[in-house]
């Protein structure tokens, strides 16, 4: 563990990307028909990517998180949680400060986010690193397989651009890393966004996909839950996360 750390440490002092003006002027409309902006300006978010992490201190704060998500960051396979480990900085941050601030609804989450809980912007900074530093998990949790070629073309028409051609996303643009998730939590959020369920998602994914049938949905996410992480990322199989052990 100490070796992702100190090669994390000289990457995070030099900040993190701000979001582009392009990016912040999106807003998406709910299933109740109110508009909420995909990137809220100012906040807890910007001030969390401008402070220098302490791991040691993220370390502690991920205490909370390690009950629901595992101490490896790997959430359950079922999807109740999702895998966090390796996932980019900037998309931890932007979702745990929306959930703190009200503009992403998790009850289940909500309360162990709280500044009384774990801390401010500071914690929020500390525990966003230390979880990106987590190598991931080697046997996520897959789809059904029973149309991957059609969930391959889906994938590269629709989502590429975005989360690129391996599922790796893009950290300066927020566009989080699907490759290496559950399947069963990536089949519930992909839900929640069309639907309008998920109040800060981004409004170009949620035009992308508005008429994919079910079975498209099923077929993508199946493609998805099936693109692995590069080998650097992987922790080795059975890799039991040693800072709480």
């Amino acid at each position: 563990m100490k070796r992702f750390a100190i090669a994390l440490a000289s990457v995070l002092a030099l900040g993190a990307p701000i979001a582009h003006a392009e990016d912040a002027a999106k807003v998406t409309v709910d299933a109740e028909g109110k508009k909420h902006e995909w990137m809220v300006q100012g906040g807890e978010r910007d001030a969390a990517l401008k402070l220098t992490p302490d791991l040691k201190h993220g370390k502690e704060v991920y205490e909370v998180c390690s009950a629901c998500h595992m101490p490896e960051g790997w959430g359950r396979i079922d999807g109740t949680f999702p895998e966090l480990a390796g996932q980019h900085r900037t998309v931890l941050i932007k979702q745990l400060t929306d959930i703190r601030e009200g503009n992403r609804d998790n009850p289940t989450m909500y309360p162990f986010a709280l500044t009384s809980e774990i801390g401010g912007e500071q914690s929020v900074a500390d525990v966003t690193a230390y979880i990106a530093n987590l190598p991931m998990n080697p046997d996520n949790g897959k789809g059904p397989g029973t149309d991957l070629e059609h969930g391959k073309k889906l994938y590269a028409d629709n989502c590429v651009r975005c989360h690129g051609e391996n599922g790796e996303g893009n950290e300066e643009k927020y566009y989080p890393r699907i490759q290496g998730q559950h399947y069963e939590y990536l089949l519930r959020q992909y839900k929640w966004i069309k639907e309008g369920k998920r109040r800060n998602a981004n409004p170009d994914m949620m035009a992308q996909i508005k008429n994919f049938s079910d079975k498209d949905t099923v077929d993508v996410l199946d493609y998805v839950s099936r693109l692995s992480p590069p080998k650097d990322k992987l922790a080795p199989s059975g890799w039991k996360n040693p800072d709480f052990e």
